[in-house]
Order: C-alpha cells, then structure tokens, then sequence
C-alpha cells in the first residue's frame, strides 16, 4: 500500500495533467496532419518542373502512406514502453529531414526518398503514439470525447496549413515553401515533453486488468478477435478515401479547367467541417454504438461521393463537395480508437491502435498510387471515384458486424479458429479486390503508351 502511495506521489510530480496532454497532443496532431495534408497541392509544380507524369508523384505518397501505417504500430509499441515524449521528437526531426529531401529532388528517386522518410516520421509523431497518450489519460466514460478533440485539432491543421501552402506557392518557388513546411514540422519537438510517460505510469495510478497484460498477450487476443480484423478492414476503406480525395482532387479539378483556388478551398473547408464532425462523432460515441456510428459515416462517404460525380463539377460543386465530406474526414477515428480500447483496454493501445492504422494505410497507398496510375492509363478519375463508393458501402456493412464488447482472455470453447473465418474471408477479399484493380491500372498504363509518353498530361473526366 505505501508502495503504491509513493508511486502515485511520484507520477503527481513526474507526469503532465489531462489537459496538458489534451492540449499538446491536440497541437501535435494539428502540425503533423496539417503538413501532410499540404502535399497534394505540390504535385502539379512538381511534375511540371521535373518533366514527370502523375504516377511517380502519387508512388511516392503511396509509399510514404504505407511506410506510415508499417511504422505506426512500432512506434506506438515504443511510445508504450518508453514514452510518446521521446517518439514524437525523433519523429519531428526526421519529418523535417524528409520534407528537405522533396525540397532537393530532381529525380523520381528523390520523391521515393521523400515518401518513405516521411512515412517513417509520420508515424512516429501522429495518431497512434498521441491518441494512445489522450487516451490512457481520459476517464473511459470521457474516453470518446477527448479522442475527437485531438482528431479535430488535426482538421484545424488542414484548414489552416493548406491555404497557407496555396498562398505561398502562388508567390514562391516550390522549394522554398517546402522549407517552410520543413521547419513546422520540427517545431512540434517542442510540444513532446508534455507526452512524456509511458504506459506503465498510468496502470500505476489506475489499476486495473490490463496492467497485467503484456503486448504479446493483448496480439494473441487480438488475433483471434473476429470484431479486431473487421475493424481492420473497414479502416483500409478510410486510408483509401482520405488519400485519394486529398491527393488528387487538385489534379482532378484542374483536368476539367477549374482554378486551382477551388481544390485549395475545397480542401481546407474539408479541414474546417471535420471539426464539427470529429466533435460530433465523439459525442455521439458516449451516447451510440461506434460501431453503428461509423456504419453511418462510411455509408454516407459513399452517398456523398455519388452526389459529387452526378452533379457537374464546377467551383461551386467542388466547394460544396469539401464542406460535406469534411463532415464525414476523420469522424472514423475517434469511434476507431475507442473500439480498440473497449476490445483491449489501454495499456497496449499505441500498438492495437497502430495495427489498425496500417490497415487504414494500406488503403492509402491504394488511393493514393491507383489514383495515379489510373489517370495516366485512361485519362480519367472515374474508376477510382466509384471505387471509392464501392468501398464504402462495404466499409458499412463490415461495422455492422463489430462487437465492441472486451475481448476474453481466452476463447470460448471449440471456437478458437472459427471465429477467424468471416473476418479472414473478408480482409482476403479486399486484399484480392485492390489488387486486381492494381494489376488492371498497371496493364491499362502499359497498353496506352500514347497517354503515358506525355509528360503532365492533363486529363478530362468522363462522367
């Protein structure tokens, strides 16, 4: 008992409070998003100026997408042990470094560079490694809200950073404003010490069962958990959406003649409306179902996106497309996290959480590269569009078959492999789908060589 007494005088002396987490994991998530979500707008000042396509640009963010999600749940799992402080930091700095390399390119070598350094440092200062911190220091019944806080710090990112990158690229050279950006992104290894602590630290001063649990424990847990992998696959549809939208909308509006002031005010109002939404659906999450809250969220993804390719795409459609969505951005992730602390509890959500999160970057380097590869193969967007609304129509129905309830400590008997089936089969069939739409768009590239021997072609939609 004195034991535990001194334990927790200490941690009052060593450990920030709540809000000082709240508020500097907010910030953080604001930089590091808010960066990321500027690097679509370099893609045509690019290509333009190396004489490259589309694809190799969107290979690199493909890249940096799925090096993110390998990093993330290692870095989370770090972060668990020693402490989110020290993680962020390096992440900082290595994100930085990574910007510089895109400043100094002049190769599609040098864009690979650029994608995987700042995939590695994305995942280290972003979602897993800081929502994981919120989230151990919130009571579970605040738990929601919190994470949706920090979610739509992210959004005030966007909003703010990319109008800022359209502004400056309309009156610098490309490389100079990535400078910039460079130095924004180290600047949240100033924020890091109020993260410091670890996962051990608060099992401390709140007790509880999964104190006990080691990391391996809580994967053999997870990987038996049929509700764990189609959580998995749902979040692939939310890396795919984000992706693809964020980093082609500008080259998709530009196709059909539209100012580039459309796509930049698009997606910041997409930064902007996911505060609402991230807050609401953190609200919404201690009085609903996650689960059934995001069957809503990527089901109306879906409707959305239908709306937007009906309609014809002017200025006006485009602006109004970024508010709606923006609804619907990043309201996935407080639901998302939440699940994995109510299937696992908290004291290994930095890795569970950032498992989840490689799923969801999967999806972004499909979005991401496919978008890519398909508009230099067929001159259109479309496929992808309407790949996006399959997708989250599936994403839908899989939420519909999640049970948030805790995860046993051991399986129920005569069901250790069954229970795996339906999930298996479902992240086999979106793995198979992806890929066959990969080898499509691969094969529809290298038939077109009159499209493809273009450089920076400008395309125009179909639909």
């Amino acid at each position: 008992m004195a034991q535990t007494e001194v334990r927790r005088r200490d941690r009052r002396w060593t450990s920030p409070a709540p809000l000082a987490v709240l508020v500097a994991g907010s910030l953080i998530a604001t930089l590091s998003l808010g960066v990321r979500s500027t690097f679509g707008l370099f893609q045509d000042p690019v290509v333009d100026e190396l004489g490259l396509q589309r694809a190799p640009f969107a290979l690199a963010i493909a890249v940096q997408a799925i090096v993110w999600g390998i990093t993330q749940p290692v870095a989370g799992a770090v972060a668990d042990r020693f402490g989110a402080g020290r993680v962020i930091v390096g992440g900082a700095v290595v994100y930085a470094a990574g910007i510089v390399v895109l400043a100094g390119s002049d190769t599609e070598a040098g864009l690979l560079a650029f994608g995987f350094v700042t995939g590695v440092a994305a995942g280290s200062a972003s979602f897993a490694v800081v929502l994981a911190s919120v989230g151990r220091m919130a009571a579970p019944e605040r738990r929601s809200v919190a994470l949706g806080i920090v979610t739509a710090m992210g959004s005030i990112g966007q909003f703010l950073l990319v109008p800022l990158a359209r502004v400056l690229l309309d009156r610098m050279d490309w490389r100079a404003v990535l400078i910039v950006f460079a130095a924004v992104a180290a600047s949240m290894a100033l924020l890091a010490p109020a993260l410091r602590g670890n996962a051990a630290d608060h099992e401390r001063v709140v007790p509880g069962p999964s104190s006990a649990r080691s990391l391996r424990h809580d994967l053999r847990r997870a990987a038996r958990s049929r509700s764990y992998l189609l959580l998995n696959a749902a979040f692939f549809v939310c890396g795919f959406h984000v992706t693809f939208i964020a980093t082609h909308l500008p080259a998709y509006i530009g196709d059909l003649g539209i100012a580039d002031s459309a796509a930049s005010s698009a997606l910041a109002l997409i930064g902007l409306f996911n505060v609402a939404g991230s807050l609401a659906a953190g609200w919404l999450g201690t009085r609903i179902a996650p689960t059934r809250i995001l069957a809503a969220i990527y089901a109306s993804r879906a409707v959305v996106i239908v709306g937007y390719l009906s309609l014809p795409t002017t200025a006006t459609t485009t602006i109004v497309f970024g508010a709606v969505i923006g609804v619907l951005w990043l309201s996935t992730v407080p639901g998302t996290s939440a699940i994995v602390a109510s299937l696992f509890g908290t004291a290994n959500a930095g890795a569970l959480f950032g498992l989840v999160f490689l799923s969801h970057q999967a999806g972004a380097f499909a979005g991401a590269w496919m978008g890519g590869v398909l508009a230099d193969a067929t001159g259109s967007y479309d496929a992808a569009w309407w790949t996006a609304v399959a997708l989250g129509v599936v994403a839908g129905v899989l939420h519909l078959g999640i049970d948030d309830r805790p995860v046993p400590d051991e399986p129920p008997p005569g069901r250790r492999w069954i229970s795996l089936a339906p999930a298996t089969g479902v992240v086999v069939l979106v793995a198979a789908a992806t890929l066959a739409l990969g080898a499509s768009a691969w094969s529809a590239r290298s038939a077109s060589a009159g499209v493809a021997d273009v450089p920076s072609a400008r395309y125009c939609s179909i639909s």
